[in-house]
């Protein structure tokens, strides 16, 4: 699995909470999207992990082509 398998075409938006950490899927196989579920296991992809300094909504990317290292969502979507 040389790509990230495209879990949705759209971003998805969550409510992050202060100091608790966030595993963010990379691989697109997690059936918890957008947080890893270990269905990585095998393959070359690893979760992207942050704890956000506070509390806010956020769009983590479901296309899984983000340059961002959180999994934010920073627009990839609009060219696929």
């Amino acid at each position: 699995m040389d790509l990230p398998k495209i879990a949705a075409k759209v971003p998805v938006k969550v409510d992050i909470v202060e100091g608790k950490k966030y595993a963010y899927c990379t691989c697109g196989l997690s059936d918890n999207q957008p947080f890893c579920n270990g269905a990585h296991k095998g393959t070359e992809f690893r979760p992207s992990v942050c704890t956000p300094e506070q509390s806010k909504t956020v769009h983590f990317c479901q296309c899984k082509q983000t340059k961002n290292a959180t999994g934010f969502c920073d627009g990839s979507h609009k060219s696929l």
